[in-house]
């Protein structure tokens, strides 16, 4: 059905209806999974999707199989009239909407899981979390079949999983990764920004400064990685952060990394106040 010039589809059937359509006459399919509460970070994403394919397709669906029991599931902010406005604005030409029984009716007994890359970091401290991604990627992959899907890299872990997830289930998908979009301050742009209070907002973009910092020290002393990942942590932690992690990983894999010999990203995530932040950048050997 049409919502205010936007397409909207409620149920798998829907979703598959529409894309066939584009089949038949060989139109390239991108989705741009999100869980609304949009910003200019997904935008980004669906002006990546608008420039690689004629159609673009947005899901809508706060997942709750990746909230674990005491995070936010039911205070996560959700907008549907205003998503939908900014999907039109941004070119999108179908949003799929689906429900929680939409996508696990009653029995729905699967879950996807990607061992190793998913285990650590946020992994760690998120049990369960990544299991939830996976699964619901998978679906949303095989729902609309898309040529391309696009995640971004401020959830780097994520891409990584949802990555080799695609590759060892042989989902013939693209999955295309696309740069964090900041506010002029650096803070990554996040739905969850809306939590921090005046004060702490004015705080939360050290946690970019930090791991800028921590990459050029390190990139200039590749053989001095826990130094100075430890000194990025106090830095944190005397600002009023509560660090979960701060770690460099293989760019390509994610597997640790004790020295500076190949392109590699620094990974971050700290409460500040009741708000969870993550944030990672590239780290380049000279």
């Amino acid at each position: 059905m049409a919502t205010r010039d936007i397409a909207v589809a409620r149920t798998v059937a829907g979703l598959r209806e529409a894309v066939a359509g584009w089949r038949a006459r060989q139109e390239r399919v991108g989705l741009v999974p999100t869980m609304g509460a949009l910003h200019r970070g997904h935008l980004a994403l669906v002006a990546a999707a608008r420039r690689d394919c004629p159609r673009v397709v947005a899901s809508l669906f706060v997942n709750p199989k990746q909230f674990g029991p005491r995070e936010d599931f039911a205070a996560y902010p959700r907008d549907e009239a205003a998503d939908l406005a900014k999907f039109r604005e941004g070119g999108v030409d179908l949003v799929f909407a689906p429900t929680v029984g939409e996508m696990y009716p009653g029995g729905f007994a699967t879950a996807v899981q990607v061992a190793g890359l998913g285990d650590a970091m946020e992994g760690a401290h998120r049990h369960g979390h990544f299991d939830g991604v996976a699964t619901v990627v998978s679906k949303l992959l095989l729902q609309c079949v898309p040529d391309i899907a696009y995640f971004g890299e401020k959830d780097y872990q994520q891409l990584m999983v949802v990555r080799r997830m695609a590759r060892d289930l042989d989902i013939p998908v693209r999955i295309e990764g696309v740069p964090t979009v900041r506010e002029p301050d650096g803070l990554a742009l996040s739905s969850r920004n809306v939590y921090l209070s005046p004060e702490e907002r004015q705080v939360a973009p050290l946690l970019h400064r930090v791991l800028h910092d921590t990459a050029i020290a390190i990139a200039a002393a590749p053989d001095t990685v826990t130094a100075n990942i430890e000194k990025g942590l106090a830095v944190l932690r005397q600002a009023g952060f509560m660090p979960d992690y701060l770690e460099m990983r293989d760019a390509a894999d994610l597997s640790p990394m004790t020295a500076l010999d190949r392109p590699a990203r620094l990974l971050a995530a700290a409460r500040l106040g009741r708000t969870r932040l993550i944030d990672n950048i590239p780290v380049m050997p000279r």
